[in-house]
């Protein structure tokens, strides 16, 4: 079948929207009508090439739709069902799987090239050849053809253009704070960074009971609406940030400093870093270009002081039970979901989606297929 996707073909190009060509579900495959994909900030890590990726590829992780068939042998979902998309699938049985670390499944080891495991592909173009699909979803298109290791079915009643939230930007932040960060009642937790997953590191940390929940971006509407989330004090520099901690905590340090700023720098590290106290966590969420070091301590500050930094994935979270116990939350009232998007956009509007996004105007935008 035909489908409109937006490709990227190298970086440093925008979206190209296009009609390409998709084949139908394989054995353990889905295909699927999109309903909603987020605009997430690691498919523009692909545009300016901190992510290192096969080109041709269609981005989009963040996805949520309708599954429209399924091919043989699949027993997860069936036609009609609503589901919330991981970008990391979740096979049940590798060796991070069976030990409770989904998020690291084995079967994730093609998602930045864009291939499903075997090394196939399932979109493709007369002039471009075989298309990538980024997390092997490809959402930025009307229809993607998925594996069902891929799909988590969502109760049918709540709204598919807020639960598409949970397939990445809430999990990655909500759980670096609860998961990773382990928050616990009482604690001072710094969040850097208040986009789409900063926000629900701030709605996870409050959620979990912290006392002091202190932001640090620079965009005033941001700092604005994370109060809303949770925040008790936001700031537009770390060190205003780190002088409150100070005087919060009579000198003592924060017990968590959770890093999920859009492009991860050695500063932003630092000053985590500096942040904590003793025994203290720096959770380390946002990413770089890889070959940048980000991450420069004093080792000595480390050992005497026993700091950790710790990197976390999806937020340590498991993909299966995670998306919908966060749904269930939403459904409870418990969990904000349409506070997060701040802006609709259609398919062809992608690149003037993703500048909002560099421009700090958006915390969280959607493309929206219903538009």
């Amino acid at each position: 079948m035909k489908t409109r996707a937006a490709v990227l073909t190298g970086y440093h190009t925008p979206f190209d929207v296009r009609e390409i060509e998709l084949d139908a579900p394989q054995a353990g495959e889905v295909l699927l009508k999109m309903t909603a994909a987020g605009l997430c900030h690691s498919d523009l890590h692909m545009v300016d090439g901190d992510n290192v990726v096969r080109f041709p590829i269609v981005g989009g992780h963040e996805a949520a739709g309708v599954v429209e068939q399924v091919g043989p042998g699949v027993t997860k979902v069936q036609p009609g069902d609503h589901v919330v998309c991981s970008f990391i699938p979740s096979c049940g049985i590798c060796r991070y799987c069976s030990t409770g670390r989904q998020n690291l499944c084995n079967q994730g080891a093609t998602i930045l090239e864009g291939s499903m495991p075997d090394g196939t592909f399932r979109m493709h173009d007369p002039e471009l050849g075989d298309i990538g699909a980024f997390c092997m979803l490809g959402a930025f298109s009307e229809y993607a053809t998925v594996s069902e290791l891929s799909c988590v079915k969502v109760d049918d009643w709540l709204p598919l253009d807020k639960a598409v939230l949970v397939g990445c930007g809430v999990p990655t932040g909500w759980g670096s704070a609860v998961n990773a960060g382990g928050v616990k009642p009482g604690d001072t937790v710094v969040v850097y960074g208040l986009g789409g997953v900063g926000m629900n590191a701030v709605q996870g940390a409050a959620h979990a009971g912290a006392k002091y929940v202190i932001c640090v971006d620079p965009v005033a509407f941001k700092r604005e609406a994370a109060q809303e989330f949770g925040a008790t004090h936001v700031f537009a520099t770390a060190a205003e940030a780190a002088e409150a901690v100070r005087e919060l905590t009579w000198g003592e340090g924060a017990d968590q400093a959770i890093c999920v700023v859009g492009v991860m720098t050695e500063e932003v590290i630092t000053d985590a870093f500096a942040v904590i106290g003793k025994g203290s966590t720096v959770v380390v969420t946002g990413v770089a270009n890889p070959a940048n070091l980000t991450v420069h301590v004093s080792g000595s500050d480390m050992v005497f002081n026993q700091k950790t930094i710790k990197g976390t994935l999806f937020g340590s979270s498991n993909p299966q039970y995670d998306i919908v116990r966060m749904l269930r939350l939403y459904d409870a009232g418990q969990l904000k979901l349409d506070e997060l998007i701040t802006r609709r956009y259609t398919l062809d509007e992608i690149n003037d989606g993703y500048q909002d996004l560099r421009d700090g105007k958006i915390i969280r935008g959607i493309i929206d297929y219903s538009k």
